[in-house]
C-alpha cells in the first residue's frame, strides 16, 4: 500500500500544515510520497529532506515561526519601477525565497530526496499542470512559489513556470497517478471569516487565489472519494487569518494540530465518506 500526503498552496496559511503533520506523526502515519504546491512545496521538501517524524515536524515549525512578509515579499523600489514600467516581470524578488531554500534544502536534485517528491507548478504559456519529480530541486520549488506579478517567473526545462497553484493547488490528481492508494490532504484552507474585505493588491490577489483553489479541492475530493482511500484534514474553520501574514505562525500550526488530532481520532486515521470540511464557509463578520 503507498501513502500519499498532498500539501497544498496558501502563503502563510501553510504553516497550519506543520500542525497537521504533527497530528499524523502522532498516530504513526507517515507517507510513502509527498506532492507539494507552492508554499505546500516548500513544506513538502523541508520534511521531505528532514524526515516526517517529530525532530523534522519540530524543526519545520521553528521555520515559520521565525518567517516574516518583510523577509520573503522583497520589494525593491528599482524592480517594482521596472515592473511599473513593463521593463520587469514581477514587483518582488525572490531572494528572500532563495536564502530560505539555501539555509533548509538538504538535497539538490529532487529524485535525491530521502522520500519520493513531486512538486506542481504551471506553464505560464499554456496553463498546464507541470509534475516535477527530478532534476534540480531549487528551481522547481521556486517555480511552484512564484505568484505570478509578485515573484519573478522561473525559466526550467524550456518552459516558464509559474505558482503550480493556478493549475493544481492541491494535487490529488499527481498521488493517483504515482500509484497512491491512501491519499492524505493537507489543505491550508482559505480565510473564511475575514472581518473586511483586504486592503491591499497583494492582499486581494493572495485571498482570490486562495478562494479559487478551494473551489477546486472540492471538486476534486468528489472526484477522486471513490478511486483510493481519501483522508481530507480539517483546515481550521472559522479563520481570521489573511494568507500574507506571517505573524501568526503558531496560531495557525496549533489550530492546525487541534484539528487534525481530533479528526485522527475519531476516525482512527481512515477515510471517511463525509467531506464537508472541504464545504465553502459562511460566517458572520468577525469584530
Amino acid at each position: 500500500m503507498t501513502t500519499a500526503f498532498v500539501l497544498s498552496g496558501g502563503g502563510s496559511l501553510g504553516a497550519v500544515q506543520v500542525g497537521m503533520l504533527r497530528a499524523l506523526v502522532e498516530h504513526e502515519i507517515t507517507p510513502d510520497l509527498l506532492v507539494g504546491t507552492s508554499a505546500g512545496a516548500l513544506n513538502a521538501a523541508f520534511v521531505a529532506g528532514h524526515g516526517v517524524d517529530g525532530v523534522g515536524v519540530d524543526a519545520l515549525a521553528a521555520v515559520w515561526r521565525n518567517l516574516r512578509a518583510r523577509s520573503l515579499l522583497t520589494v525593491d523600489p528599482r524592480q517594482a519601477l521596472g515592473a511599473l514600467s513593463g521593463h520587469r516581470r514581477s514587483l518582488c524578488s525572490d531572494r528572500g525565497l532563495r536564502n530560505l531554500l539555501d539555509r533548509h534544502l538538504p538535497f539538490s536534485k529532487l529524485e535525491d530526496a530521502p522520500i519520493p517528491l513531486v512538486i506542481v507548478a504551471t506553464d505560464l504559456l499554456t496553463g498546464r499542470e507541470v509534475a516535477l519529480s527530478d532534476g534540480d530541486a531549487r528551481p522547481a520549488i521556486l517555480a511552484s512559489s512564484a505568484l505570478p506579478g509578485v515573484f519573478p517567473t522561473v525559466e526550467h526545462r524550456e518552459m516558464t513556470l509559474v505558482d503550480g497553484g493556478l493549475a493544481n493547488n492541491t494535487a490529488l490528481s499527481q498521488a493517483v497517478a504515482a500509484g497512491a492508494d491512501t491519499v492524505y490532504v493537507l489543505s491550508s484552507g482559505y480565510a473564511c471569516a475575514l472581518a473586511r474585505p483586504p486592503r491591499t493588491p497583494l492582499a486581494t490577489a493572495m485571498h482570490s487565489l486562495t478562494l479559487l483553489t478551494h473551489q477546486r479541492l472540492i471538486a476534486d475530493v468528489e472526484l477522486y472519494a471513490e478511486r483510493v482511500k481519501l483522508v481530507v484534514l480539517p483546515a481550521p474553520c472559522p479563520l481570521h487569518v489573511s494568507p500574507i501574514d506571517f505573524g501568526r505562525a503558531d496560531e495557525l500550526i496549533r489550530a492546525g494540530y487541534s484539528g487534525s488530532l481530533g479528526h485522527l481520532a475519531a476516525t482512527h486515521g481512515r477515510p471517511s465518506q463525509r467531506i464537508h470540511q472541504v464545504d465553502m464557509c459562511a460566517h458572520p463578520r468577525s469584530a
